[in-house]
C-alpha cells in the first residue's frame, strides 16, 4: 500500500435493505493526533493541520460489507458515497465496513474501516444541529466561532448544560439498553472536523452517532469554516427522512442562523414522520420569528419547543412521552 494514501470512513446508516456510507481518500493527510493540550499555539497548529490535505480525485475505491463488494470512484474533492442494497435482512445494530482505495491495475494503495448503524423500524430517530445547539460556538459571529475553535480543543470545547441528559434519556428512552435510538448530527461545518468533532462528543458521553457534514474546506478557506452551506444541509436532512421513510423524527436545532427555516421547510413535506422539533433560543431578537415558523409545524400536528435551557427541553419530552421513566 501507498502510505501517503489515507481513506477515512464515516460513520453510515441504512435499514433492513439499503445502506448509506461516507468517506474521503487523500493522497497526503496531515498528521493531525490530538495531544488535547491547554496551550494555543498546540491547538492552533492541530486545527490548521486539519485544513492540511490533498484530495485524491477520481481513484476508484471498493467496500467490503457482509462478503458483498460494490465499487465506486471518488470525486473531484475525493469525496465518495456508497449507497447499496444487501440481498438479506440486517440485523439492527452496529456493523462494521471496509473501504479500500485502489490505483489503476487494481491494487490496493489505501484501506479505511467505518461502521454503519441500522436502526429498529420502531425507533424513534434524533437529527440534531451540533453548533449553538449542542455545543457553544458562536457560530453568527466568525470571529468568536473562530476563536472557540483555535484556543480550544475538543475536550474542552463547552456544551449546553443538561444536553448530555437530555439526549442520552432520548437515546434510551422507548427502547432497550443495547437497542439505542439513532442519533444523526447534522451541521454547516466541514468534513475537516470530523474526528474534532467524534472526539468532542465522546468526551462529554454523548450518544454515538451519524455525522452529516459540509463539503471539505482547503487550509486557505479555514476562515469561511461554517458560514455555508444551509441549503447542503436542507438536502442532508432529507435524504435521512427518505432513507427511512417509516420512521418517527425528532429535530434538534437553534435560532443562530436558518434551522428554523430549514425544519419548517421540512415539516412541510414529512409532516407524517415528524414527531417533534425543538429549537435552542439562542438569538433572543429572533425569538418571535422562532414562534412563528414554530406554529406552522404545530398546525401541521407537530410537537414544538422553543428553548432557553436543555432543562426546559427535558420537562417538555417528558410532558409529550419521548421521555418514560419506564426506558
Amino acid at each position: 500500500m501507498n502510505n501517503s494514501v489515507s481513506v477515512k470512513v464515516y460513520h453510515g446508516y441504512g435499514h433492513s435493505q439499503n445502506m448509506v456510507v461516507y468517506g474521503h481518500v487523500f493522497r497526503f493527510k496531515a498528521h493531525t493526533r490530538q495531544t488535547f493540550s491547554n496551550n494555543l499555539l498546540v491547538n492552533i497548529i492541530h486545527l490548521l493541520k486539519l485544513f492540511i490535505l490533498k484530495p485524491f480525485p477520481f481513484v476508484q475505491v471498493r467496500l467490503t460489507f457482509e462478503g458483498q463488494e460494490v465499487y465506486q470512484k471518488t470525486e473531484y474533492d475525493g469525496f465518495f458515497k456508497f449507497e447499496w442494497s444487501v440481498p438479506e435482512g440486517i440485523n439492527a445494530g452496529w456493523h462494521g465496513v471496509k473501504v479500500e482505495a485502489l490505483d489503476d491495475g487494481g491494487k490496493v494503495i489505501g484501506v479505511g474501516q467505518g461502521q454503519i448503524y441500522v436502526p429498529h423500524i420502531t425507533q424513534y430517530a434524533f437529527i440534531s444541529d451540533i453548533d449553538d445547539t449542542i455545543m457553544v460556538s458562536h457560530s453568527a459571529t466568525i470571529g468568536r466561532r473562530l476563536r472557540e475553535l483555535f484556543i480550544k480543543n475538543p475536550r474542552t470545547r463547552k456544551t449546553f448544560k443538561d444536553v448530555y441528559t437530555h439526549y442520552n434519556l432520548l437515546a434510551f428512552s422507548h427502547t432497550q439498553a443495547d437497542q439505542p435510538n439513532p442519533f444523526f448530527y447534522v451541521s454547516s461545518s466541514e468534513w475537516n472536523l470530523y474526528d474534532y468533532l467524534v472526539e468532542t462528543f465522546r468526551f462529554n458521553k454523548l450518544p454515538e452517532g451519524t455525522f452529516l457534514l459540509n463539503q471539505i474546506k482547503r487550509w486557505k478557506d479555514l476562515i469561511k469554516t461554517g458560514k455555508t452551506g444551509h441549503e447542503g444541509k436542507l438536502l442532508r436532512v432529507m435524504r435521512i427522512l427518505d432513507a427511512f421513510p417509516n420512521q418517527r423524527f425528532v429535530f434538534f436545532g437553534d435560532n443562530s442562523q436558518k434551522d428554523p427555516q430549514i425544519y419548517t421547510t421540512i415539516a412541510k413535506r414529512y409532516p407524517k414522520n415528524i414527531e417533534a422539533i425543538y429549537i435552542r433560543n439562542i438569538r433572543k431578537k429572533r425569538e418571535v420569528e422562532t414562534l412563528n415558523l414554530l406554529e406552522e409545524a404545530r398546525l401541521a400536528g407537530i410537537q414544538t419547543c422553543l428553548f432557553n435551557s436543555s432543562a426546559e427541553a427535558i420537562a417538555h419530552s417528558r410532558a409529550v412521552g419521548l421521555i418514560t421513566d419506564l426506558g
